[in-house]
C-alpha cells in the first residue's frame, strides 16, 4: 500500500511541477484561464498534498522494504560527496552574485538531479528507486526544457563576484555538514555516515 501512496504522491507533486516540460504555453494557458491567484492556489494545494503522500507512502514502504539490489559501502561515500555538490548548487540559487549560478543557469534543477542520483546509487529498495528515479527523470526533463528556453541569468551591478562565489561554497558546505551530521537522522531516521 505504501508504494501505491508513494506513486500517487509523485504523480501529483511532479505532475504539478512538470507543467512546463511538454510546452510552456500549456502553463501560460492555464494561468490565463484560471487567473494567477487561483492557479497558484491550486498549484500549492496539489503540491502540498503530493508531498504529504510522498512522505507518508515512502515511510510506509520503508517498514516492509522490497530490496532490488544491495549497494556496496563505497556508494555511500560517493553519495556523500555528490550531496556536497548538490548543497553547493542549492546555495547558488540563493546567494547573490556567484559564478556558479552564472555558469549553470539552473542550479536548483541540477541540485535535484545530483540529489536524486546520489540517493539512487546509495539505496537499493524498490521505494528508493521509484522515489529518486522519478525525481531524477523529472529534473533531467525540466533542465532540458529550461535550457531550450535559454533565458539569460541577470545580476545586479557588475555580475558574479569572487566573494559571492566563496560565500556560496561556504554556505553550501555548512548546510551539507549540518544536514549530514544532524538533520538527516532526525528528519529521515537514517545517519548517512553510520550505516
Amino acid at each position: 500500500m505504501g508504494l501505491l501512496i508513494l506513486v500517487a504522491g509523485l504523480a501529483l507533486f511532479l505532475g504539478m511541477h512538470a507543467t512546463r516540460i511538454p510546452d510552456d504555453q500549456r502553463r501560460s494557458g492555464m494561468i490565463a484561464r484560471l487567473g494567477k491567484g487561483k492557479y497558484r492556489g491550486i498549484y500549492t494545494a496539489v503540491s502540498i498534498l503530493g508531498l504529504v503522500l510522498i512522505v507518508y507512502g515512502y515511510g510506509q514502504a520503508r517498514l516492509d522494504p522490497v530490496f532490488v539490489w544491495n549497494p556496496p559501502a563505497a556508494m555511500r561515500h560517493i553519495a556523500a560527496l555528490l550531496m556536497l555538490v548538490s548543497f553547493i548548487m542549492l546555495a547558488a540559487c540563493y546567494v547573490p552574485t556567484n559564478h556558479i549560478k552564472a555558469k549553470l543557469q539552473h542550479p536548483m534543477t541540477l541540485s535535484v538531479k545530483v540529489w536524486a542520483l546520489a540517493h539512487l546509487i546509495a539505496n537499493g529498495t524498490l521505494a528508493d528507486i521509484i522515489l529518486f528515479g522519478s525525481f531524477l527523470v523529472w529534473a533531467v526533463l525540466l533542465f532540458k526544457t529550461a535550457r531550450r528556453r535559454a533565458i539569460p541569468m541577470g545580476f545586479a551591478g557588475d555580475g558574479p563576484t569572487k566573494v559571492g562565489t566563496l560565500m556560496t561554497v561556504v554556505v553550501g558546505v555548512l548546510a551539507w555538514l549540518v544536514f549530514a551530521a544532524w538533520l538527516h537522522v532526525h528528519l529521515i531516521g537514517i545517519s548517512p555516515f553510520s550505516r
